[in-house]
């Protein structure tokens, strides 16, 4: 099959999509401190993958994040995120108790100074990233012939 993408576009993404990686991490890990959080920052992350998907192909991306990282991603995501709640009831007896900062306060406007809504933050930038590279990812793999059969291109073959 031809390659129909704009060379501009594939060379513009590669220099693009880790400055984009990059600003969702920055938006996931200072999310408490200015604004941004984990949803921000997991929608921009998986918005560099989304771009070299859309620029550079489906190979392309999936050197980048294979379809089972992604889905290990967004199931850790998930578990941090359950694990932080269930630990506050551990420590504190109460779900989601910011224990960290009970025990290890910080400095106001420091970047341990919020505790565990870090880790949290840290934990819904994966699950949104891993989830929406991979919703995605299955919308641009979907194909739809003329006969009107629906079908997929390359997850029969992963």
């Amino acid at each position: 099959m031809e390659d129909n993408r704009s060379l501009i576009i594939k060379r513009v993404s590669r220099w693009m999509a880790p400055f984009i990686f990059l600003y969702g991490v920055y938006l996931a890990l200072y999310g408490h401190l200015s604004p941004g959080g984990g949803f921000p920052g997991g929608v921009v992350v998986a918005a560099a993958f989304i771009l070299i998907l859309l620029a550079r192909g489906e190979p392309a991306a999936l050197s980048k994040i294979p379809y089972a990282v992604a889905k290990e991603l967004d199931a850790l995501g998930a578990l941090l995120f359950l694990g932080v709640g269930l630990a506050g009831i551990g420590v504190s007896g109460v779900f989601f108790a910011n224990f960290i900062q009970e025990f290890l306060p910080g400095q106001p406007l420091e970047w341990f100074s919020g505790g565990t809504i870090i880790i949290n933050n840290v934990a819904i930038a994966m699950k949104v990233a891993g989830s929406i590279f991979l919703v995605l990812y299955f919308l641009s793999v979907l194909r739809i012939s003329g006969e009107g059969e629906v079908g997929f291109s390359s997850l029969e073959e992963k």
